[in-house]
């Protein structure tokens, strides 16, 4: 359950502030994680194709519920960015392995334009919260990152805040495991200030559809290393046709 310290901290912010859930079958994780969505955020649950209940559950629990139809982390999460009108757009996995109300801090320093994106450094609590596959392909990524922009990050990781219109204004297109690292590439490309802060990450809930086996791993980072390899995003939008947002600030 979301601490009244949680929403009282969450009411103060004068930004609202929608928190993208994408969702494929996550309905013994739901109630934990909507939950502790800091009230009066709201929360949108995107699904994408559950068979389990999840949509008419989050329904009932009061989450707004959108759907898409085409299979990918990316694909949920970009229909649930189109979907949000808030200033501030968080994204959290929806397995019970990420708690949302971590959440405030990061709306926070979004809002007062100490940051432009913030994201979440992954530390496992507990044995399996992170199999060691998954460890070292995200270890991989991140040096990777690093080398193509700069940006000092040691993980990759799905719990992050920014402002709805720069993140359209980035043009993300690619639908799989590469939208959160092409959101990372391209933000640092238009200069934007990016920072990481350590969260806790839980033993999550049934099985990973992204890295909870070795080829699911190796898909992803095959989908990343497509985006490492996308030709620099220039700061006018010149790359891919797409317009970036000017930011708050430069990059790290």
């Amino acid at each position: 359950m979301t601490s009244p310290a949680t929403r009282s901290e969450a009411a103060t912010t004068a930004a609202s502030v929608d928190v993208v859930l994408p969702c494929l079958n996550e309905a013994e994780a739901l109630p934990w994680v909507l939950d502790r969505i800091p009230s009066p955020w709201r929360a949108l649950v995107v699904d994408n194709g559950s068979t389990d209940g999840s949509p008419e559950l989050a329904h009932n629990l009061g989450a707004t519920v959108v759907h898409e139809s085409r299979r990918g982390f990316g694909a949920a999460c970009h229909a649930g960015l189109t979907a949000a009108t808030a200033d501030i757009v968080c994204f959290c996995d929806c397995d019970a392995s990420l708690d949302p109300s971590l959440l405030v801090p990061f709306v926070r320093e979004v809002e007062q334009g100490e940051s432009d994106l913030v994201l979440g450094r992954r530390r496992p609590q507990g044995r399996g919260a992170w199999p060691a596959h998954a460890r070292a392909g995200n270890l991989a990524l991140a040096r990777m990152t690093r080398r193509r922009t700069g940006l000092r990050l040691h993980d990759l990781g799905p719990l992050r805040a920014g402002r709805r219109e720069q993140l359209l204004g980035l043009g993300l297109t690619d639908r799989r495991s590469g939208y959160p690292l092409q959101m990372v590439v391209r933000a640092a490309d238009s200069g934007w200030r990016v920072v990481e802060h350590d969260v806790p990450y839980l033993p999550r809930t049934g099985d990973s559809k992204v890295t909870g086996t070795w080829r699911g791993t190796w898909q992803a980072v095959r989908d990343m290393s497509r985006v490492l390899a996308e030709p620099p995003v220039s700061r006018d939008g010149a790359a891919n046709g797409s317009i970036a947002v000017p930011p708050g600030g430069t990059s790290l």
